[in-house]
């Protein structure tokens, strides 16, 4: 079967020009089929405070409001991921940048909540997998901007890391698909503090122990839950570390590797 590499990167890189330019240059040299998902929330951010749009955030999630969401389809859908395209030719990687709207790409809803409106939240209802592999079988990099649409001409703000799972599941069937969440950290560490205490191999039975000891705790509880959703849905193979060694979080020399075990 062969290999599609899917990469999720997000705004501690994209905000930094240098950590970006180097990573786009990493990503470039991949072999064969890739797709890059961007995030780009603290740009996204400082923009709504310079055009005075108030935030609000809840458990880590931005309260998207209609003026909110004009400002976070500007930001992530126009500058980043034009940007990010813009480099990638520059590195001979013919890319090609979309949103969930374009062709379709990622269906969703408005989220629905008990206690919280989150306003023009999108939870993932499909991925179009023909436009994606069409693509890719056209030597193209697909570049990815967390702004999809509900059907009905409104366009929702989904999160990224979701969208990387999502569209990894659903190219699973059809690829050996690796999906690969970049980060501040080395991996999933046993210290938080320690940036060497990297664990190298996570399998369901390592992450329920990890989980029980509460090593595993706090914000990373969702990534790995995601992850292992993955993998129970036909994903090879689920990375997490550093975007500025690559080349060797693919070797598996490098970073956490989750694995169904089996």
């Amino acid at each position: 079967m062969e290999q599609v590499f899917i990469l999720k990167v997000g705004g501690n890189i994209i905000d930094d020009e240098q950590q970006l330019a180097a990573f786009l240059q990493a990503f470039a040299e991949i072999p064969g089929k890739k797709i890059l998902i961007h995030g780009g929330g603290k740009l996204a951010t400082r923009m709504a405070a310079q055009l005075q749009i108030p935030q609000q955030m809840v458990g880590g999630r931005r309260i998207t409001d209609a003026e909110t969401l004009k400002t976070v389809t500007m930001v992530y859908a126009g500058y980043i991921n034009k940007n990010i395209v813009a480099q990638l030719q520059s590195f001979q990687c013919n890319a090609i940048g979309l949103t969930g709207a374009d062709g379709n790409l990622i269906q969703a809803h408005q989220r629905i909540h008990p206690t919280i409106d989150y306003g023009f939240v999108g939870d993932v209802d499909g991925i179009n997998t023909a436009l994606l592999q069409q693509l890719l079988n056209n030597n193209s990099s697909v570049v990815v901007a967390p702004i999809t649409h509900n059907g009905n001409g409104h366009l929702l703000n989904t999160n990224a890391d979701t969208i990387a799972q999502e569209i990894a599941t659903a190219l699973a069937p059809h690829y050996a698909v690796s999906l690969i969440y970049l980060f501040e950290k080395a991996g999933v560490l046993m210290d938080v503090n320690d940036d060497t205490s990297v664990v190298p191999i996570i399998t369901p039975q390592i992450y329920a122990q990890l989980k029980a000891q509460g090593i595993i705790a706090d914000g990373m509880l969702p990534k790995l839950e995601n992850a292992f959703t993955a993998l129970q849905k036909g994903v090879q193979r689920v990375i997490i570390g550093k975007a500025n060694v690559l080349s060797e979080l693919l070797k598996g020399t490098s970073g956490t590797t989750l694995t169904s075990g089996t």
